[in-house]
């Protein structure tokens, strides 16, 4: 793994949603209803990423309610779904939010992530990601998508700025 190099200031986390913060299966029932599961301590780490008044957002190719409902209940306000080319989406968060490339890391598992993993300063990928993937990563989860990789990005990019202990205080 790639240590962070302390003078990279991440203010914007992106997570791309299935294969990141699912492992990447779809549960349809016979009615058509559609759901997904998420990890709870990946859910825990959303939380203190965004206590240290950090941005984060998902930008997801697919859409649905679930992801939503997730992502309400931990206070993350930057949904983008059914998103479309998503270094566009990436191109006009960016200018939304003011923040720079150089200053967002990423975190994705498959080959409709690899634009803006290019494009931002700090590229992460699970452990499962295709290769492609894999390949432009700085910095690599050992768990895999959905089972608690996002927690270990969180927790690795907080602790590399020295933020972990503010961010967590107060949960124990």
């Amino acid at each position: 793994m790639v240590k962070q190099d302390s003078s990279v200031n991440i203010q914007l986390l992106i997570l791309d949603a299935d294969g990141v913060l699912t492992d990447g299966g779809i549960v349809v029932d016979d009615q058509g209803n559609e759901s997904k599961r998420f990890n709870v301590r990946d859910g825990f780490a959303i939380r203190a990423w965004l206590a240290t008044g950090k941005q984060i957002a998902v930008i997801t190719g697919r859409g649905g309610l679930a992801l939503r409902h997730r992502l309400n209940s931990l206070g993350v306000q930057h949904l983008i779904s059914a998103s479309g080319p998503k270094k566009k989406v990436l191109e006009d968060l960016l200018q939304q939010l003011g923040i720079a490339a150089q200053h967002t890391a990423v975190m994705g598992d498959d080959l409709p992530d690899l634009p803006m993993l290019k494009m931002v300063g700090f590229p992460m990928a699970v452990a499962d990601a295709v290769d492609e993937i894999k390949a432009v990563a700085k910095w690599r989860a050992t768990k895999n998508g959905g089972h608690g990789a996002v927690r270990e990005a969180v927790e690795f990019l907080l602790k590399s700025s020295g933020e972990w202990d503010k961010a967590v205080e107060g949960w124990g």
